[in-house]
């Protein structure tokens, strides 16, 4: 347990890092921006409690607003991203009989399962933070491209680093 513990802190604090000194000035003309941070909640142990869950995406995303000067965006679409992973696992992981795996990686989950996962979740971040960053419906279509290609761009990075850094386990 203590491992796991130490592994998490370990990407809580390299997903930081590289959001705020690297991502964070990458855009694509102001339309496509990764926000990889959000990997950290993707990649919890499925045995968190619900309750640890959200306060430490809510810790992510204040952290992630005190660099970006975003007062609770960040902090509201994590907590919203917490929801609808708890949401999402609660119906596929049972289903598809992943309930003994330890974690959602995609070494351990496969890829078809993984995508998906990192797909729905990352959509659902992502119109809520860049609704809540605009605040207005007269720009919806801007906003929803904005919305689409950030999360194409973000999953994109989550697979590279999925295939990067984790190694491919055998599923018993």
């Amino acid at each position: 347990m203590s491992r796991t513990i130490l592994v998490n802190a370990i990407r809580f604090l390299v997903l930081v890092f590289m959001q705020v000194f690297l991502l964070k000035n990458i855009t694509f003309y102001n339309l496509s921006t990764p926000y990889l941070y959000i990997l950290f909640i993707l990649l919890l142990p499925f045995e968190v409690p619900n309750i640890l869950l959200f306060a430490l995406s809510f810790l992510l995303g204040l952290t992630i607003d005190a660099f970006y000067d975003t007062p609770g965006l960040h902090a509201a679409a994590c907590v919203v991203l917490a929801l609808v992973r708890v949401l999402f696992i609660s119906i596929t992981v049972q289903k598809d009989g992943f309930d003994n795996e330890p974690e959602p990686t995609l070494s351990i989950m496969g890829f078809r399962w993984f995508f998906t996962y990192a797909l729905v979740l990352t959509l659902f971040h992502h119109f809520f933070l860049l609704n809540l960053e605009v605040f207005s419906f007269t720009e919806i279509q801007y906003t929803l491209s904005r919305v689409v290609l950030s999360s194409i761009f973000t999953v994109f990075l989550m697979l590279i680093s999925g295939l990067l850094f984790f190694r491919r386990k055998e599923r018993k």
